[in-house]
């Protein structure tokens, strides 16, 4: 019976979002919080901001009707023994919630004057501090380190996912499908309230890229991208990867990695690319994965579809990381590995094939 909670929570938020999506971006014109082609833009028209307003309000609204249904006498009554076990996370729907809505608050600020960076990493410790209080915490070190490392992940994710939004489409497509992964882990781990809440923010996702696909008709925002990386973080503490049997290795911890490895990549490259050419490390320029293929000759729309198969191929891995001993695990990471190593060196080639080029034509 629960399935069918899944299909109508996914429903619910897909429609809210594909209805409040175009209502946030009337709200960015009006307030003219618009994206203005630039140098580094892959876009030539003005684009409204803010489209994590729709993101956020469809998963706000659908936990809302959620609540009210499980307090009604609406709440079917084949469903009525999961009743005391969703009171019980109550105080982490409004956690996340209430850390939600700092991350959106402090995003639509960016999206409006950019602020500091200092001050967005302030009231990011601030979200994640309220996630960690609520008992959502990596709890695999002592209380200091535990709180240390969910602070730093929450913090990692956050900034991975808009970092990664720099084309249309592209940081929500990366979100649906590493969604999509988790869901399927907590699938198969029996984790009814992890699964649920992946259900609802696929369609919240879902109805955004409605709007969002190239070209697109509004860009999601820093209270978007953020917040993709807040909600994604938050559940992946939640889901339980590891189970305590005697046949289980160590290795589902790493699930987490597996499934981001690609947006890992995407921010390790632009780091070391920035500090190389000596360039401040948060400064916005065009040297993203999805930027450099395009500048290997790749389309806009070829890039961005490369980039899901990519966080495809190395994700799925993580699925299996629960159903193998320690060798077949080692190949799944290994695996991951060499595929981001490949596509490194398919970058350089092309990039010294270019200069190459470039400077037999100068010469010519």
């Amino acid at each position: 019976m629960w399935p069918y909670v899944y299909i109508a929570t996914f429903l619910l938020s897909a429609t809210l979002s594909f209805l409040l999506t175009p209502l946030s971006g009337k709200i960015a014109r009006r307030c003219n919080v618009i994206s203005i082609p630039s140098e580094r833009s892959v876009h030539i028209h003005p684009v409204p901001l803010l489209g994590g307003l729709g993101i956020y309000f469809s998963i706000f609204i659908t936990i809302l009707a959620g609540i009210y249904i499980v307090n009604s006498s609406f709440f079917p009554a084949s469903l009525s023994q999961y009743i005391p076990g969703i009171r019980s996370t109550m105080g982490k729907l409004f956690a996340i919630l209430s850390g939600g809505a700092i991350v959106v608050a402090f995003g639509v600020i960016d999206d409006i004057k950019i602020l500091r960076a200092r001050e967005k990493l302030f009231l990011q410790i601030i979200a994640a501090i309220i996630i960690f209080s609520a008992g959502i915490r990596i709890s695999l070190t002592g209380p200091l380190y535990s709180f240390l490392l969910t602070i730093f992940w929450l913090v990692l994710m956050m900034n991975t996912f808009n970092l990664m939004d720099n084309m249309d489409g592209l940081s929500g497509g990366v979100a649906f499908i590493s969604g999509l992964i988790l869901f399927i882990f907590a699938l198969r781990m029996g984790q009814l309230f992890v699964a649920t809440l992946l259900a609802l923010f696929l369609g919240s996702i879902t109805g955004f890229l409605k709007h969002n696909f190239p070209p697109a008709k509004i860009f999601m925002g820093e209270c978007g991208s953020a917040f993709l990386g807040y909600f994604l973080g938050t559940v992946s503490i939640l889901l339980t990867f590891y189970k305590y049997d005697e046949h289980q290795t160590f290795l589902p911890l790493f699930a987490p990695l597996v499934v981001f490895s690609v947006l890992f990549f995407d921010t390790l490259s632009v780091i070391w690319i920035r500090r190389k050419r000596g360039l401040p490390i948060f400064q916005a320029d065009r040297n993203h994965l999805s930027h450099r293929l395009v500048d290997l000759g790749m389309t806009n729309k070829q890039a961005v579809l490369f980039i899901y198969l990519l966080t495809i191929c190395t994700g799925i891995g993580a699925l299996l990381l629960g159903s193998l001993n320690i060798f077949g695990g080692l190949l799944i990471l290994l695996q991951v590995v060499i595929i981001l190593t490949i596509v490194g060196i398919l970058e350089m080639t092309g990039r010294n094939k270019g200069r190459d080029k470039n400077g037999k034509t100068g010469m010519d």
